[in-house]
């Protein structure tokens, strides 16, 4: 009987990588793809306000408009700058969102602590009016809460833009839902051991929290930094402007400088891009955990 030949293996075509690691799915490759086209969409608006803060009236009145400027001159910063009192308004929100964000911390977290480790009758109930109030508007108490400011003292002061909106239902939901994944056996090993209350919150609970802490910062300077109706209802002295407040002022102008304006926008928004950055791991861990139990 003849023997039947071996077959010769063919040789395929392999994926080959420094990492030696498996080749992209084609739902990888479209889901990094879709990524990336999202990631340029909303860069988009901000690398325009970039290139047109060099650009002079006569380039962002062009139409067509021109994507580069003529030139790189940063004459719309320095001249802004000579007409717009920077530092007092830089001052004034540096201020407000640097107390307002600490004092929303300390707030938020202990009525998250209270909302999801503590046992107490209308605990559910009081969490859901938290929640509901998040789907109330400014405009809506504007009135009110001005009312209750006036008769406090806090009109045309720094202290006005800072406590009224400190409380944010948005915090205390963010920090109640990863606070919900902390292990209750672990702050009952800490009663056991002798700790008071306040050092578990202190010492326990706040370093277990960072990620969503870092969230909840981000989010209160973006909100406070950009807060522009409650400082505009609030401060009666144009020396305590906020930049989004003092920014409006080139509006009331005969011609409005568009130039000037975006300017002083692309300055405006370095300060939160530096927190963002030195905060960006923190807030990605705290948006990938909060909720999840």
């Amino acid at each position: 009987m003849i023997g039947l030949a071996p077959r010769r293996a063919t040789k395929r075509s392999t994926w080959t990588s420094a990492s030696a690691t498996a080749p992209p799915t084609t739902a990888k490759v479209l889901m990094y793809a879709g990524l990336i086209a999202l990631s340029i969409l909303f860069l988009a608006p901000v690398v325009w306000t970039v290139l047109s803060s060099f650009k002079t009236r006569t380039e962002l009145a062009a139409r067509p408009p021109a994507l580069l400027p003529d030139s790189f001159s940063p004459d719309n910063y320095t001249e802004a700058l000579s007409r717009f009192d920077f530092g007092v308004y830089l001052t004034n929100s540096t201020i407000v969102t640097v107390s307002a964000t600490a004092l929303t911390l300390v707030i938020n977290t202990m009525a998250a602590y209270a909302l999801a480790k503590y046992n107490f009758r209308g605990r559910n109930v009081l969490f859901l009016v938290t929640l509901g109030t998040i789907m109330i508007p400014l405009q809506i108490i504007l009135i009110p809460l001005h009312q209750v400011a006036a008769d406090t003292g806090m009109t045309n002061s720094l202290l006005g833009m800072i406590i009224p909106p400190a409380a944010t239902p948005t915090g205390v939901f963010l920090l109640r839902q990863y606070m919900l994944t902390i292990p209750d056996d672990l702050i009952e090993a800490a009663r056991i051991d002798g700790a008071g209350e306040l050092r578990i919150f202190l010492r326990l609970i706040l370093p277990l929290c960072r990620p969503a802490l870092a969230v909840v910062t981000i989010f209160s300077v973006i909100w406070r930094w950009n807060d522009f109706l409650w400082p505009l209802v609030i401060a009666q002295s144009q020396d305590l402007y906020t930049l989004p407040v003092a920014l409006a002022q080139f509006s009331s102008e005969e011609v409005v400088p568009f130039n000037y304006i975006l300017a002083m926008s692309v300055v405006s928004m370095i300060p939160v891009i530096i927190v963002f950055l030195f905060t960006q791991r923190q807030i990605v861990r705290g948006i990938a955990q909060t909720g999840l139990r």
